[in-house]
């Protein structure tokens, strides 16, 4: 059984918006129907406005799973105490009137008494064998003292299980170990009460108080037993959500930046910064930083502007422009002959100086 669904099914989502934005961000999701923010109960993302939100100092404690099964369990044991607080109050209340105005009870109780008797005959009682009109008349006969006496331990008992029930419901540390403490130094009476006699209700009524403080004792590590109130206190922790997502969000920059190992990925720029290397590392190695890419095509064209044709140069080569003249003048690729020859030669005249 799955006890964290139980409880936001029985109680709703616990959902909470941390003002710190990196914690912010892992609890909260975007979907198409508005933002959704992770429950810190059963853990899954719920959409609409937090139920709260605030510092993460102010986020509200969730039980969830063994801790949420183990509230349930303490609170039975608490609806228990306060039954059994209310019984003994009542009694408490119940003695103490008798005990001041005992004299005109005995004085209704003769009156009553033969109409009882007649009436608990009918229905197949022995008179003569009944342990509440046994238990009656033995209270008459009783010193005003002892039934305040009684009184008073009726209402002291009263209020240690009042006590008892409201340190359990609440889920107190303390109430757990006022709980433990008060069941424990009732059980050698109880102890003796079943020598003397065994019945039903005793042995429910022991029963009941063993299982207590054996649950307390182990599952709470009351008075030091299984690492006590620090492995308590830890174990609540690694079942938090919250926690859990502080705990990442604060080891991720430390795993950023830890050194990658020997001969891992962090030594893959030294080799392309190495010559002669090979695969990226030759081709990274090759490539022109940004200053040269910018100058080597502007340096190569200024050359080729300038620099005339010669020996095994292109055909034509590029002169500037100067005053005068076409922005580009070619010349014959090594021939010597000026423009206008050339092109007389190209119309079929002959050319100055030479034969007709």
């Amino acid at each position: 059984m799955d006890w964290s669904l139980l409880g936001c099914g029985a109680s709703g989502h616990v959902t909470f918006a941390p003002d710190e934005p990196g914690l912010r961000q892992r609890l909260s999701v975007s979907s198409r129907e508005g933002a959704a923010w992770r429950c810190l109960r059963c853990g899954t993302f719920v959409i609409g406005e937090p139920t709260s939100s605030g510092p993460v100092s102010a986020a509200p404690r969730v039980r969830r799973g063994k801790e949420l099964r183990s509230a349930l369990i303490l609170r039975l044991f608490a609806v228990e105490r306060g039954l059994r607080a209310i019984i003994f109050a009542v009694l408490a209340v119940a003695i103490w009137q008798f005990s001041t105005s005992r004299l005109s009870i005995e004085a209704a109780y003769d009156q009553m008494l033969p109409a009882v008797r007649s009436l608990l005959r009918e229905l197949g009682f022995n008179v003569n064998h009944s342990k509440l009109l046994g238990l009656i008349q033995h209270a008459f006969n009783l010193n005003p003292h002892t039934l305040t006496l009684l009184a008073l331990i009726a209402g002291a008992y009263a209020v240690i299980e009042i006590i008892e029930a409201v340190g359990l419901w609440l889920l107190k540390r303390w109430g757990e170990y006022f709980a433990m403490i008060a069941t424990s130094v009732f059980i050698p009476y109880e102890i003796y009460d079943l020598t003397a006699k065994v019945t039903v209700l005793r042995v429910v009524a022991f029963i009941i108080n063993v299982a207590l403080v054996v649950y307390l004792v182990v599952t709470k590590r009351l008075f030091g037993v299984r690492g006590g109130k620090k492995a308590y206190e830890a174990r609540l922790r690694s079942a938090s959500i919250l926690q859990a997502e502080i705990d990442a969000l604060a080891a991720a920059p430390a795993a950023a930046a830890a050194p990658g190992p020997p001969g891992g990925e962090a030594a893959g720029p030294a080799r392309a910064a190495a010559p002669g290397g090979s695969g990226h590392s030759g081709e990274t190695a090759s490539r022109p930083a940004a200053g040269e890419a910018a100058t080597r095509p502007a340096a190569s064209e200024a050359n080729e502007a300038t620099t005339p044709a010669g020996p095994g140069q292109p055909h034509q080569a590029t002169t500037p422009a100067g005053p005068g003249r076409s922005h580009q003048e070619t010349t014959s690729g090594g021939s010597g002959q000026p423009e206008e020859a050339q092109a007389a030669g190209r119309a079929g005249q002959p050319t100055a100086g030479g034969s007709a």
